[in-house]
């Protein structure tokens, strides 16, 4: 590691104004870009999702979980509130504990987001891994990630029901394979908001380790699960190559090995000592951000991530290939053509709901999408 592993509270430093932009990985902020563009379709999910399902969320852990504040959970409560500072979050999610023997977490809602955590994630992690956690779910909630899964499921759900269009069955997987791998880029995305929350990289890394491996950690050592991470990215060969790709296709999630070889990419490469310093995108300077400009840089992760990969399958294409030169502009065209399409769907699902409405066609519902307004249901782990 290249930054002091366990700086003392005193020390974490407020990124006053940070925009979710800062801790957004290439791949997560190009569709995040493009789908806030869409505020009409933005407003309509959630007035038709949010009104209803968020309730009744928020009820079932008013009743059956423990809502944390300083009277429950003080602890908790303490080291949410400091997570949230370092963030520059305004005003605290409703926080709730559930009983589960799993260290977990999620964020829900659009609206009004809440943050749950399991018992075990209390029992089992230490302050810094879980103020990290705490971070790893705010981040999704300040990158509005639920509202957007939100969408990103309706257009599935268009694709699929007009299945009988002669595009092909393997298009439609494709299509559905390609929202999964932008879901997995968001989970990537939450860990850097929770080390940012936290500041503590080795306390990241162990969270990670024991959402592998559990709540022990006496046994386990930091260098071999790295290790680990590295034999799993390269190792083997093309069959393994294969069962790799069946592992992850349709997963909301990425191993939590390469999840820590990620994180460890991403210390390494500056960017999380520069944020420190000062060096990020602000809030206010939201409404400025370039949807080609964020398309292109999703293009140019893939591009260097197919150049550098260890991977067997990926290097025998390489070769066969003679380099990855082309990958690039393939990987932005086919970005932008999947943005445009879904800014299409989702401007004419707009207008039908505003004529429902009994609204004019021309008029667009106040205000938009914020990189603050929604959460994410997705889990921890």
């Amino acid at each position: 590691m290249t930054v002091d592993d366990n700086p003392p509270a005193r020390q974490r430093v407020t990124l006053t104004g940070i925009s979710s932009r800062a801790w957004e990985h290439p791949a997560d902020r190009g569709a995040l870009t493009a789908l806030r563009e869409l505020r009409g379709f933005d407003d309509l999910v959630r007035g038709f999702f949010g009104m209803w399902n968020e309730r009744g969320f928020r009820l079932s852990y008013l009743a059956g979980a423990i809502r944390v504040d300083h009277r429950q959970y003080p602890r908790v409560h303490r080291l949410f509130a400091e997570a949230a500072a370092a963030l520059d979050v305004p005003q605290l999610p409703e926080l709730y504990v559930r009983q589960e023997p799993v260290i977990n977490g999620e964020a829900i809602g659009m609206d009004r987001a809440f943050v749950v955590i399991t018992t075990a994630a209390v029992e089992r992690l230490d302050d810094d891994e879980l103020r990290a956690l705490l971070g790893h779910e705010l981040g999704h909630v300040r990158s509005g990630h639920a509202v957007y899964k939100t969408i990103m499921t309706i257009l599935t759900r268009w694709v699929t029901n007009v299945s009988w269009v002669p595009i092909g069955a393997i298009t439609l997987r494709a299509i559905i394979a390609a929202m999964y791998e932008w879901w997995r880029k968001a989970e990537l995305s939450a860990d850097r908001a929770g080390l940012l929350a936290g500041q503590d990289p080795a306390a990241s890394l162990r969270l990670l380790m024991k959402l592998a491996g559990g709540g022990d950690l006496s046994q386990i050592d930091t260098a071999a699960f790295l290790e680990q991470a590295a034999e799993y990215a390269g190792g083997g060969d093309l069959r393994d190559s294969i069962h790799k790709i069946g592992m992850t296709a349709w997963s909301t999630h990425p191993v939590p090995v390469a999840r820590a070889a990620e994180l460890n990419r991403w210390i390494d490469s500056g960017a999380y000592t520069r944020i420190l310093g000062g060096e990020y995108p602000r809030r206010d300077d939201d409404r400025d951000a370039s949807v080609t400009a964020d398309v292109k840089a999703a293009a140019a992760h893939y591009s260097e991530a197919f150049q550098v990969s260890p991977d067997p399958l990926v290097t025998l294409v390489r070769r066969m290939g003679g380099g990855a030169a082309d990958l690039g502009d393939w990987a932005g065209t086919q970005a932008g053509r999947a943005w445009s399409w879904a800014g299409t769907a989702a401007d004419a699902a707009a207008r039908a709901g505003r004529r429902a409405a009994g609204q004019p066609n021309g008029t667009d519902a106040d205000g938009g999408s914020d990189s603050a307004g929604g959460g994410s249901d997705s889990t921890a782990n």
